[in-house]
Parts: structure tokens; C-alpha cells; sequence
């Protein structure tokens, strides 16, 4: 059995850990109220006024106007994450880290056993509430996990998986964007199930090729992925920052990328690799995305080059495209083992 673990409102826990005189009242981690900024996560007190994530600060206020708002502590919340896949690596023998408050973990059996002893341990050890659903399947497993939270187990047993899925809405189905449910809505399919109970000719008039065949089989409860205990492969490690007001000067930017090239230095280090390419991303306040890009003749994991790279795209992108910008990303891409440094680099 697979159990998929999703932490319930990680930031806002970290916070209120943090902050304790805050405890009971609404919170929102996000950003300025008075500005563009976005609810990254919301407590349960939050919620119960209908504020979600993705929602602009502004409607949070005005939907709650005591809620108090906290900006992110990214470095904080990754401190806090490390911690809980430390002891779930002890306590399960595979998993697969999702992101930093969520993935599956192989189960011993009895399973629900297993995932209770799961649960109690974050609770104890790391001081945080989570959600679980248990199921043969990673698809099965990760919509369960959301049925009864904050802090619920949800066990579909073994060949209940089709009937469990059935009656859900079709957009609770991992893979179902928005425009695939206004197409399946359209076609008068509105649940899991009903997805599941389509025919192969009623499947091809949808447009479903081996993406939609796939659909049909999760919809179905079939999903024969199994927990990866190696993470995958990083293919870019990235930073960016979506600005509450337009920045109208470069050196504002360049100070920023002289700050964020360090971390993505340090990630490389961990990751023990080397980055062929350094990326740059800006957004103008026409809402244009513009992206540069530079390739190395050496790789490296060196902050300072980095941010040389970064800032001298930088420029050659501002002086065609002059500001004031709403966003400003760098990133590193094309990575390489360290241990190829000598398929690039010579012996002397």
C-alpha cells in the first residue's frame, strides 16, 4: 500500500510555531495587502472566511479584515521541511518527496497502522499536523489524503478504488486542467466516475489520445507508478520574485541578483553539480516575459559568476527593453554530475 502525506498549511504551522501569540487568529502568508501580492498559504482560521491560496492579499482583506498577514521565510520553511523527510525516511522504507510539505511513502503493513505511527510521529517529533490517504495507488492515495483534513487518514481498501473515485468531481483527478474539465463538462462528463465508464470511440471524440486512455485508467483507479525513493533528477534550479510594485531602476535588480546567487550556488553544491547554462527572467509591466540565456564554456557552482552572467543579461535585455519591471528571475540549467568536471574542463 502507498500512502500519500500532505502537510496541512506548512507555512502557516511554521509560523504560528513561530509566532504563538498569533494562535487562533486568521493568518495569511503572503504578501502586501496593498499591493499585488498573492496568499501563499492560509490557516484554517483563515479559511473558515474563505480565503485560499493563489487568492490576492487585497480580497483576503477584505474578506476577513482582522486577518494578519506574514510574509514568507522560505530559508525557514526549508529548515522545518528537511526535518519532517529526515524522520518519514526512517519511518518508511521508500518515499518520494514531492515538494516540501507533500509526497507518498511505501507502507508497511497493516498499513493503516502504519500511516497512524506515521502521522504521530510528525505530530511529536516535528511538531506538525498532516494528512494522509492510503491506497494501493498513487492516484488513489493523493486525492484520499485531501478528503478529511486538517490532520485526517483516509484508507481506500484494495479494490474499492473505482468506487471511492467515482462520485468526486472531475477536476479532482491529478491531470485535469481547467480547459480538459470545460471539454469534459461540455461532453456531460462531470465526475471521476463517468470519465471511467467512457467507451474508447466516446474517448476518441474527445480528442483522447494516450493522455486521455491515461486518464481513464487513474479515473479507474489503475496507476501502476510505484514510490521512487531516488528524486528525479533536477533539470534548472530558479529564483523569482513577482514585484508588488513595478521596479523602475536596474540597480534594484542587480542587488537582487548579487542576493540570490549564493542560494542557487549553495543548491548546486548540494545537489553536488555543475551548471552549464545561467538563465535570466523578466516580466515588463506590459506584462511581457522576456528570458537570456548564457552558456559556459566551463560549468560552475560559483555565486559570484553566476551573478556576473545574470547581471550582464541583465543589461543587454534592459537596453532594448528598458523598465519598470513586474518580475525578475535567474536560474542554472543544463546540469552536470561534478565528477564530469573533467569532460570540460582540462587537466592543468
Amino acid at each position: 500500500m502507498i500512502a500519500h502525506l500532505d502537510l496541512d498549511a506548512f507555512f502557516a504551522a511554521v509560523e504560528l510555531h513561530r509566532r504563538p501569540e498569533l494562535r487562533g487568529r486568521p493568518l495569511v502568508v503572503g504578501g502586501d495587502p496593498r499591493g499585488r501580492g498573492v496568499v501563499a498559504t492560509a490557516s484554517y482560521a483563515a479559511r473558515a472566511f474563505g480565503i485560499r491560496s493563489a487568492m490576492s492579499c487585497a480580497e483576503a482583506l477584505r474578506r476577513c479584515p482582522q486577518v494578519v498577514f506574514v510574509r514568507p521565510d522560505m530559508p525557514a520553511y526549508r529548515e522545518w521541511s528537511d526535518r519532517l523527510w529526515e524522520v518519514l525516511r526512517e519511518l518508511a522504507p521508500a518515499v518520494e518527496q514531492l515538494g516540501m510539505d507533500e509526497g507518498y511513502l511505501a507502507l508497511r503493513s497493516p498499513a493503516p497502522e502504519h500511516a497512524h505511527e506515521i502521522q504521530q510521529a510528525v505530530r511529536e517529533r516535528v511538531r506538525l499536523s498532516c494528512s494522509l490517504g492510503v491506497a494501493s495507488c498513487k492516484v488513489v492515495a493523493k486525492i484520499a489524503s485531501d478528503q478529511k483534513k486538517p490532520g485526517g487518514i483516509t484508507v481506500v481498501p484494495i479494490g474499492g478504488e473505482a468506487a471511492f473515485l467515482a462520485p468526486l468531481g472531475i477536476r479532482l483527478l491529478p491531470g485535469v486542467g481547467p480547459k480538459t474539465e470545460q471539454r469534459l463538462r461540455a461532453a456531460g462528463v462531470d465526475t471521476i466516475g463517468a470519465l471511467a465508464s467512457l467507451a474508447d470511440v466516446d474517448l476518441a471524440a474527445l480528442g483522447g489520445g494516450q493522455m486521455g486512455r491515461e486518464l481513464r485508467e487513474r479515473a479507474r483507479g489503475i496507476d501502476p507508478r510505484p514510490v521512487a525513493s531516488v528524486p528525479a533528477e533536477p533539470v534548472s534550479i530558479s529564483t523569482e520574485e513577482t514585484f508588488e510594485r513595478d521596479v523602475p531602476d536596474l540597480a534594484t535588480l542587480r542587488d537582487l541578483i548579487i542576493e540570490w546567487a549564493p542560494s542557487l550556488a549553495a543548491s548546486l553544491e548540494r545537489r553536488e553539480r555543475l551548471a552549464r547554462t545561467v538563465t535570466l527572467k523578466v516580466r515588463l509591466a506590459d506584462f511581457r516575459t522576456l528570458t537570456r540565456a548564457q552558456t559556459l564554456e566551463h560549468p560552475t557552482a560559483d555565486g559570484p559568476t553566476i551573478a556576473g552572467i545574470a547581471r550582464r543579461l541583465l543589461d543587454r535585455l534592459a537596453d532594448a527593453n528598458p523598465g519598470p519591471f513586474r518580475l525578475l528571475g535567474i536560474g542554472v540549467t543544463n546540469l552536470v554530475p561534478v565528477g564530469q568536471l573533467s569532460l570540460f574542463v582540462g587537466d592543468d
